[in-house]
């Protein structure tokens, strides 16, 4: 009887397509193990209509899921790092993040106008305050209109709600195979990505035989930037309350640390790039950590 390893996921076509990539990637390296897939609906998932940031933040879509993973009903969970909080629950632990799709937030218009081209009183369309922030910080005559809901949607109110752009994390879309409807792929001067994006991580109970079987997913130039991101939303204590982006991108010995944060206003109080050596990571977070506290207060 071939061993049975159950993978928990929400029920969104973009966490479906992503679990499948994970599973694929299982099967392929394990074709004598049998690999289930089991939706779960998340608090997340049921309420449409409120910012997240006023209804509990990311950990919405993480905390159904890792319940389940610690009754044992899964074996594994499947998430978007992104959307994972700072702290895992404990005895839970980010097992595997596989390579990272390209970490960038994508500008999506409904005339092929690109962001640079938008006229004052332009409507845009997120629902997150971190993109709002910096798009505004970028052209503060734009108008953001809230927006949640998967891709498919987000694209259709894009038309049906008259607005004349979105933006969308750049990955997903590539993942559902849309990438037709990006009109332009935004530069980290102007949008630092969310802490974890374009990154799929798995998520395992500290078991040894689950840590061993991900060992050929994980990707570790990726798991390290993630890990470095994590530690410093870990510090921040952000989320979904703050406007906070965090990117990381390690090449050689170098360290390349992007930072985006503003207040509950929407105005920015720091958007900067900091370098720093492979070895003095510690260091790179610390300094960082230091400059942004005088805005935590």
């Amino acid at each position: 009887m071939k061993k049975r390893w159950i993978i928990g996921t929400r029920g969104s076509k973009l966490a479906l397509r992503q679990t499948h990539i994970v599973m694929e990637g299982l099967q392929r390296q394990y074709p004598d193990y049998e690999f289930i897939i089991k939706t779960i609906k998340t608090t997340g998932d049921t309420i449409w209509d409120k910012p997240l940031h006023l209804i509990g933040g990311k950990g919405l879509f993480v905390k159904e899921i890792e319940e389940q993973l610690l009754n044992k009903n899964i074996d594994m969970a499947v998430h978007s790092v992104k959307d994972l909080p700072a702290e895992l629950e404990e005895g839970l632990r980010l097992g595997a993040v596989l390579k990272r799709e390209d970490p960038r937030d994508a500008f999506i218009s409904s005339t092929g106008k690109r962001l640079h081209e938008m006229t004052k009183g332009s409507r845009i369309g997120t629902g997150s305050l971190r993109r709002k922030a910096q798009l505004l910080n970028y052209n503060k005559a734009l108008k953001i209109v809230p927006i949640r809901g998967n891709i498919d949607t987000r694209l259709r109110k894009l038309e049906t709600e008259k607005m004349d752009g979105i933006v969308l994390a750049s990955a997903g879309v590539k993942r559902m195979g849309l990438e037709k409807h990006i009109t332009e792929i935004l530069p980290l001067d102007i949008m630092i990505p969310s802490c974890g994006q374009g990154a799929i991580g798995i998520e395992i109970r500290a078991e040894e035989d689950a840590v061993k079987l991900l060992e050929a997913l994980n990707d570790e130039k990726t798991f390290r930037e993630v890990s470095v991101e994590r530690t410093l939303l870990k510090m921040i204590g952000g989320g979904c309350h703050l406007p906070l982006g965090i990117h990381v991108s390690i090449s050689g010995n170098t360290v390349l640390l992007y930072i985006s944060m503003g207040a509950e206003d929407n105005r920015l109080s720091i958007h900067e790039q900091h370098t720093g050596h492979i070895e003095g990571i510690p260091l790179l977070i610390s300094e960082v950590f230091h400059k942004l506290k005088k805005f935590l207060a």
